[in-house]
């Protein structure tokens, strides 16, 4: 299930996922503009994961869920801004925006069911929960 990236030219980036290969890159100025920047991929992330949780839930239950979409954002705040923040006051944190637009003939208790389970999906529980990235240096072959 891993992800393999390479540097090409200027800040391009190409991703390879199994079969799958895309690009990622800075917004022109920075970069050359030919992909997604980091944070738009972690956010296309949480929103792709967050449609297929609600989608298969939906489907399991045999709900009238026709289609399902999600807008992000994010952006960064001082914890002192934060209502819900226990961090440092002088600290910044952090803040995705989720906008969640389910379409059907669904009632408020499913609607409300489906809100809840959009919270569970494992790209949000990861972002959420406390995460170690464990990075170390490999030698370059050749």
């Amino acid at each position: 299930m891993g992800v393999h990236v390479v540097s090409r030219e200027n800040l391009q980036i190409e991703l390879t996922a199994g079969r799958h290969r895309w690009l990622a890159d800075e917004p022109a100025g920075v970069g050359d503009d030919t992909g997604p920047n980091p944070y738009q991929l972690l956010l296309g992330a949480l929103g792709a994961c967050t449609a297929m949780t609600v989608q298969m839930y939906a489907r399991r239950k045999g709900w009238p869920l026709d289609a399902v979409e999600v807008e992000l954002d994010t952006h960064k705040i001082h914890a002192r801004d934060c209502k819900d923040c226990e961090s440092d006051p002088d600290t910044r944190v952090d803040i995705i925006e989720l906008q969640l637009t389910l379409r059907g003939k669904l009632t408020p208790e499913q609607l409300h069911r489906l809100e809840e389970i959009a919270g569970r999906c494992p790209v949000h529980r990861t972002l959420t929960t406390e995460t170690k990235i464990r990075a170390r240096l490999v030698p370059a072959a050749g």
